[in-house]
């Protein structure tokens, strides 16, 4: 089994509050969890807070900056995600084709790393370290 994330990200019509049912939408995304719950797959998840209420670090060579509020244009914006464990990663594809969004939102299923990923590297003292904290979860 390996896990996936679904990367949720809004074509920006949903981020308008006044454009939506909230108790519908509530209702549709409590039933998908539901469903997820049921069916053994769902890990965890949650929905973010409007990005005009983040920051963005950026990186360069000399350092980083801070950047407040929303960043780059509405779909690029993520606005929610949900962690499955799947057997294959068609399966994940499954789940997020029934999720309840609408029309130019969007779903990017990534698989989660794990310690196969790093195998040629097993001896490193903060894989092993992860192994730890893991167990100790």
């Amino acid at each position: 089994m390996s896990k996936y994330m679904l990367i949720m990200r809004s074509s920006g019509a949903a981020e308008s509050a006044a454009d939506v049912d909230m108790d519908a939408m509530i209702t549709a995304m409590g039933r998908f969890n539901e469903q997820m719950i049921e069916a053994g797959v769902l890990r965890g998840g949650d929905g973010l807070t409007d990005a005009a209420r983040g920051s963005v670090v950026r990186f360069t060579a000399d350092g980083s900056q801070v950047e407040e509020g929303a960043y780059g244009e509405p779909s690029e914006r993520f606005n929610g995600f949900w962690i499955l464990e799947t057997a294959t990663r068609q399966e994940a594809v499954d789940w997020a084709q029934r999720a309840p969004l609408g029309a130019g939102d969007v779903l990017e299923v990534r698989r989660i790393t794990d310690e196969t990923d790093f195998a040629e590297h097993a001896d490193n003292e903060y894989l092993q370290k992860e192994k730890e904290w893991r167990a100790a979860e």
